[in-house]
C-alpha cells in the first residue's frame, strides 16, 4: 500500500509562493538576446549577488500576476510580450529548512526600456545570452534560462503555447 504524504506531514517546509521573472530585450541587431540582472543591495538578503527579478506571491494573487507586479516594483518595467516557463526552479534553503518551488516567467521589453530600481537593488546590467552560464549564479536559474533560450529566444515549438496574452491594464509600469 502506498501512502501519500501531504505538505503538512513532511519533515521540512515546502513553499511555492515565490516567482522569478527573466527580462529579455533585443540587442542592436534586433534579436532577443540580452537578459537583465539586478544586484541585491548590500544590506539586503544575499547582498551583492546578481540575480533576476524575484518576489513573493501576495494574498490570492496568481503567480503570473505576481511576476508582473515584481517586474514593475523591482525594475519599473512593463513587458511587450510575456511568457510562462514550464521549468520550475526548485531549491533548498538550509537556514529555514525549506524546499522552494518557483515558477518562472519571461518578460520581453523594448530595446530602449529604462530600468528603475527599487531599494532592494543597487545596480543593473544586461547580459548577453552567450554569458548565461558564466554570469547567472544559481543552477535553477540556468536551467530555466535553458528552456527560455530554446523555446522563446529560438522560437521553439512551445513558444506560442507559453505566451500569456495580457490586457492593457497589465502593461502599466
Amino acid at each position: 500500500m502506498v501512502r501519500i504524504l501531504f505538505a503538512a506531514e513532511l519533515p521540512m517546509k515546502v513553499r511555492y509562493d515565490m516567482v522569478c521573472c527573466y527580462v529579455v530585450r533585443p540587442g542592436p541587431d534586433g534579436i532577443l538576446k540580452q537578459l537583465l540582472q539586478l544586484r541585491r543591495a548590500k544590506d539586503d538578503f544575499l547582498g551583492g549577488v546578481w540575480s533576476t527579478v524575484r518576489g513573493r506571491i501576495e494574498g490570492d494573487e496568481t503567480a503570473w500576476a505576481a511576476a508582473l507586479r515584481e517586474l514593475r516594483e523591482e525594475a519599473g518595467l512593463a513587458p511587450l510580450e510575456f511568457y510562462q516557463l514550464d521549468t520550475v526552479d526548485t531549491f533548498y534553503l538550509h537556514a529555514d529548512d525549506c524546499l522552494w518551488h518557483c515558477p518562472g516567467f519571461c518578460a520581453v521589453v523594448a530595446p530602449d526600456a529604462m530600468v528603475k530600481l527599487n531599494e532592494e537593488h543597487d545596480a543593473h546590467r544586461w547580459i548577453e545570452r552567450s554569458q548565461i552560464d558564466k554570469e547567472f549564479l544559481w543552477p535553477g536559474e540556468r536551467a530555466q534560462l535553458g528552456e527560455l533560450a530554446r523555446e522563446i529566444l529560438d522560437n521553439g515549438p512551445a513558444r506560442p503555447y507559453l505566451r500569456i496574452r495580457l490586457s492593457n491594464g497589465d502593461f502599466a509600469p
